[in-house]
């Protein structure tokens, strides 16, 4: 599978040393908008060096609201929020609070844009957001 670049991105996920495929753990989130959302975790990768998003973190997931079409959100994490966090607290973060922000990012999507398949397939967390974010989940 190939999401708009030239790159599969199977090959760019984390490595699964097991020759089956990952199971996919299909979780449910209902929006502050009353849309009910399906959606599962299906991998990051580096963004492409042409994105505008670049240098970052791409974090995809498959999303459907009506169980019928599933379609791809990537939530961003820059090179730079990510930084500038650090410099604040001191530490880089680890791979569970990176996804905790982001899945927080995908969350405030869900709550927020009416029309996520039209309006919210491409997600970023800047510095404040990311600071918002994981000092709600009492991380420092």
């Amino acid at each position: 599978m190939t999401l708009g670049g030239e790159r599969s991105i199977m090959s760019d996920m984390s490595s699964n040393p097991s020759p089956n495929p990952p199971i996919r753990r299909l979780k449910t989130y209902t929006g502050a908008q009353g849309y009910v959302y399906q959606y599962y975790y299906v991998g990051k990768r580096a963004a492409l060096p042409d994105d505008p998003e670049a240098p970052a973190t791409e974090f995809i997931f498959d999303v459907t609201s009506d169980r019928k079409l599933t379609y791809a959100i990537s939530v961003f994490l820059p090179e730079t929020a990510r930084a500038a966090w650090s410099q604040v607290h001191g530490r880089d973060l680890n791979d569970a609070e990176q996804y905790a922000a982001v899945k927080l990012r995908l969350f405030r999507a869900f709550d927020e844009i009416e029309d996520v398949k039209a309006n919210g397939r491409r997600l970023s967390i800047d510095a404040a957001l990311l600071d918002a974010s994981l000092a709600s989940l009492g991380v420092e």
